[in-house]
């Protein structure tokens, strides 16, 4: 676990891939506008999960961008996440980074899935839990092919989820198959 200088434990894990994760996000044109194609993807994704929330998320070194966005309101705003929630604003594009769990999967650079984030410690005490009230979570890295993970995709609940081993290879078939049409479009081919 890393702690800062004061000893307290921190709950966002050094990223020192940022620098390099923003770079490459430039690169491609991505985390600075909502697009359709991600709040498609993002759609199918909570269909297939049963999820009321999911998100194509990309992370930079201060906070993390919904480009994707699937709601059960259907509307989008452009506030940050955890004020809008906590405001009853819904829910918006934008979240801080030490918000969620998104950032432990990019630092990671693997699938994570909480059925229950207060099973965990590490997790339970995330804002987004008191200010949401998320209590379930599943997010699976999108790494490019010069690896570089530029964010997530992941689904959460309000409710308790078993999203079990099929959840978990659900979200990683998804990551992948992003992960081909964001190379595609790099390729200039989609």
């Amino acid at each position: 676990m890393t702690y800062d200088p004061t000893g307290h434990l921190l709950l966002t894990p050094n990223d020192k891939d940022a620098p390099a994760r923003v770079r490459r996000l430039r690169e491609l044109g991505l985390g600075e506008r909502p697009e359709p194609v991600f709040d498609d993807f993002a759609h199918r994704l909570a269909e297939m999960t049963g999820a009321p929330f999911s998100m194509v998320n990309f992370i930079d070194e201060n906070r993390q961008f919904f480009a994707g966005l699937h709601t059960p309101e259907g509307t989008h705003s452009g506030s940050d996440l955890g004020a809008a929630a906590a405001g009853g604003g819904g829910v918006g594009r934008f979240m801080a980074r030490d918000h969620g769990y998104c950032p432990h999967v990019v630092v990671r650079r693997k699938a994570l899935v909480l059925e229950d984030v207060c099973d965990y410690p590490r997790f339970a005490g995330n804002p987004v839990v008191d200010e949401i009230g998320i209590r379930s979570y599943m997010g699976a890295p999108l790494i490019d092919r010069t690896g570089v993970a530029l964010g997530t995709i992941c689904v959460v609940d309000t409710d308790v989820r078993p999203w079990g081993r099929a959840g978990l290879e659900t979200i990683k078939a998804m990551a992948a198959e992003l992960m081909e049409q964001i190379n595609r479009r790099e390729d200039g081919t989609l």
